[in-house]
């Protein structure tokens, strides 16, 4: 029996983390001019450093038994995180910048794994300087949009005023991020991560959540994975840093390690699309103490304890809402009262977290809307906010408000509808007096329609009597009826940008 493992390595710069150096140089960017509030990054550190580069190659590995006569056995690997984002978006500018932070979280990882913690901060190496690891963090994330030559602004929780990155206006991009949350549990060795939200254009007020072009978690725990979404395209994706330890569980049928070392460490592979959350008794939730003058909150936990929801609650909010996407279930509140005010900020973390939920087939909510329908007036816009099943959001406003926007929506919330027609069956249907109609309710209601090209309402309307075929359902519904029936989905390539 032989099983063969074939690797793919893209020629993607990869920042040195070791204190070997390749002998293949790349020049770093050119420096930029910061505000005042921005210091100039040392050239020590990871991006302004010397970069290996990891070439094009296809390695096979075959072998049907080892020395003691043991069988070998297969390893499935998914996508490369570049595989997948050339899949995922048109915009080239958009790649590049999301695997640029996919380098940066890669570090993170590294510096926060062998972090030396004392007192009250955890510490690790930049170059010549020992900082704190959020602000080591946040560096690194600046350096990293600053090498992508796509960004235009970025901010972060740790520098909350614009940063000129040098990137363009035009097909550039605005990133904020949360560098480290979770900092002040790194000690503890509890899991961590790093939140960010990517705007097109110049702007991060005057925007909505529903704006970003994509969002992403990484997250630093006993493994290290980068989860994903990109506006336009189904899913929260989940992506795997594959190291030697990685290895040894994944690719025994490998028993050189160099070879394995060669073909996939360093690398982030997909291992999971999230695109539904279920219902499922699962609750995390956040400030707890609004709960004393907060008396809707207060029942909506009892309910929680009474119907014996088990508690899954880190006080991370990178883990905390990262499982309900793993586990495709759950819940995650994070309330105000009149003592306990808001938190956690809309842009830095509330809007991204919010299209990575959405993505998933998840719902999100301030109480009365969902957060990626507000506005960021300021870069320190704070909010309440809850995160989970269509259910649990209608529980959470309904008990803190007496009412839920979601209940507005019609149907099972699944499932297709079509009428297709063929040379011999005409179409039936009347695009004026049904298919219109329906479309509105249908798309209203978070649904899509198509007539195998476009929505239905998108068509013009040229004679009353105009008729058509139609299919009414989910987005993966619509692209498969679209590719099934015509070869391809134009809500897969939606442009970045642009509506569905």
């Amino acid at each position: 029996m032989e099983t063969s493992v074939t690797c793919y390595s893209r020629g993607i710069i990869l920042p040195s983390v070791s204190s070997q150096r390749s002998s293949t140089l790349v020049s770093p960017p050119p420096s930029f001019s910061a505000s005042s509030s921005f210091k100039r990054l040392k050239s020590s550190s990871i991006f302004g450093d010397s970069l290996r580069v990891a070439p094009r190659s296809q390695l096979k590995a075959t072998k049907a038994k080892n020395n003691g006569g043991s069988t070998v056995t297969k390893c499935e690997i998914g996508q490369s995180l570049e595989e997948f984002l050339r899949e995922a978006t048109p915009d080239k500018g958009l790649r590049t910048l999301l695997m640029c932070m996919g380098e940066a979280l890669r570090t993170i990882a590294f510096k926060v794994r062998t972090a030396s913690c004392g007192g009250t901060a955890c510490v690790n190496s930049f170059g010549d300087e020992q900082l704190a690891v959020d602000m080591l963090a946040d560096k690194l994330l600046f350096e990293a949009l600053q090498y992508s030559h796509v960004c235009k602004y970025a901010c972060s929780e740790e520098v909350p005023e614009l940063q000129d990155m040098g990137g363009p206006v035009e097909g550039g991009f605005s990133v904020a991020f949360d560098p480290l949350d979770g900092s002040s549990i790194v000690d503890t060795n509890f899991t961590v991560g790093t939140i960010f939200g990517v705007w097109l254009g110049d702007k991060l007020t005057g925007v909505t959540g529903g704006d970003q072009v994509a969002a992403a978690m990484g997250i630093y725990g006993p493994r290290t994975t980068y989860v994903l979404a990109v506006k336009g395209f189904p899913g929260t994706h989940e992506f795997l840093l594959l190291d030697e330890g990685t290895l040894l569980l994944l690719v025994q049928s490998i028993h050189s390690l160099d070879l394995r070392s060669k073909c996939f460490s360093g690398k982030w592979q997909h291992v999971k699309e999230t695109t539904e959350i279920n219902e499922g008794k699962m609750f995390s939730p956040g400030n707890l103490r609004a709960t004393f003058d907060n008396s809707e909150y207060s029942k909506l936990i009892d309910y929680y304890v009474k119907e014996k929801y088990t508690l899954r609650y880190t006080g991370g909010m990178v883990p905390d809402v990262n499982q309900i996407i793993v586990k495709e279930k759950g819940i995650f509140t994070n309330v105000t009262s009149p003592t306990a005010k808001a938190k956690l900020r809309l842009l830095f973390e509330v809007a991204p977290l919010g299209l990575l939920i959405e993505n998933a087939g998840g719902f999100s909510s301030d109480g009365y809307k969902s957060v990626l329908d507000k506005t960021i007036v300021n870069l320190d816009d704070r909010t309440q906010v809850a995160y989970g099943s269509k259910n649990e959001i209608i529980r959470f406003e309904e008990t803190l408000y007496g009412t839920s926007r979601l209940k507005n929506i019609i149907v099972k919330e699944k499932g297709i509808f079509t009428n297709v027609t063929s040379p011999t069956a005409k179409a039936k249907l009347r695009l004026l007096f049904e298919v219109a109609p329906l479309g509105l309710l249908i798309e209203n209601a978070g649904g899509f329609s198509s007539d195998g090209y476009k929505s239905v309402l998108d068509k013009t309307i040229v004679n009353l009597d105009d008729r058509t075929q139609v299919a009414y359902g989910s987005k993966n519904e619509i692209i498969r009826f679209e590719e099934t029936l015509y070869g391809t989905s134009r809500l897969k390539n939606v442009p970045i940008g642009a509506n569905a």
